[in-house]
């Protein structure tokens, strides 16, 4: 068999009378990267953008928590509250499973709201800026954050027999596939695909208008996750044979390009 990628042996980190989780440490770096370029890029348009998005962040990073996991809780109820789930495990964020979808769309109200609060004080631009400055910061976030998943050894793929393969230890193969030893590295396709779109990003800056940046992001990541998801063999929720997360990202892909070409229609109109 090929070399293929290991499984950790660790997914936490026991110092004393502390546990540290490895899930948790790969999403805390991500927020930091996150607001650190989104800081830096928010500032070169804002003049008085200094501190903005660490004050956004107090509010939207908790909300966007909070959204994800109650993404994640809702599309798999039986995982909680089946007969054989634990209600109370619905708590446990560091063992995994934050929906990007809740994530985003409560973390997106909760920064809008407060943003909306501190441009009574200072003046600040349109709130378009703000989203089209923290994109790519977010796509490193999910990027890091997806390392979590394989700390965990979880939502990997169909069974693959390739150099890059996942190997997964019998005890975390699913039900169907005890006999396979290796498995897409799902979480290493959406890492490399964000890490790239978010480089992408970056150097479109200057070629859109206000909001149309956010939006290439909503757009990239869901035509990506579609593929990535027809890939994983965990159990998820179908409708008419597809994936519930399937369904979302198609959803929201259409309503990004309604949204791409109406701000793009908006833009130009208010040139001539």
């Amino acid at each position: 068999m090929p070399r293929s990628i290991p499984s950790p042996t660790v997914s936490a980190l026991e110092i004393g009378p502390f546990t540290i989780y490895l899930y948790a440490v790969c999403i805390i770096i991500g927020i930091a990267v996150a607001l650190w370029l989104g800081d830096k890029r928010f500032r070169a348009v804002s003049p008085h953008g200094t501190s903005v998005v660490s004050e956004v962040a107090i509010t939207a990073i908790p909300m966007g928590i909070i959204g994800g996991r109650l993404y994640h809780v809702i599309s798999s109820p039986a995982e909680y509250f089946g007969s054989d789930g634990t209600p109370l495990d619905a708590l446990k964020i560091w063992q995994g499973g934050l929906g990007i979808w809740g994530a985003i769309a409560l973390g997106t109200v909760a920064a809008a709201l407060r943003y909306r609060g501190l441009a009574k004080k200072v003046e600040l631009p349109p709130f378009a800026y703000f989203l089209d400055a923290l994109a790519p910061g977010v796509l490193f976030a999910q990027a890091i954050g997806r390392f979590g998943n394989w700390f965990n050894i979880e939502l990997f793929g169909r069974p693959l027999d390739a150099p890059w393969a996942l190997e997964v230890p019998s005890l975390n193969r699913p039900v169907g596939f005890l006999e396979y030893s290796t498995f897409h590295p799902t979480f290493l396709y959406e890492a490399i695909w964000c890490t790239i779109l978010a480089f992408v990003l970056i150097r479109l800056k200057k070629r859109f208008y206000p909001g149309q940046i956010f939006t290439l992001y909503v757009l990239g990541y869901c035509l990506a996750r579609m593929g990535i998801e027809m890939l994983r063999i965990d159990q998820a929720n179908e409708l008419f044979g597809l994936r519930i997360n399937v369904w979302v990202a198609i959803c929201v892909a259409i309503g990004a390009c309604f949204v791409l070409t109406k701000i793009h229609k908006d833009g130009a109109d208010n040139l001539r």
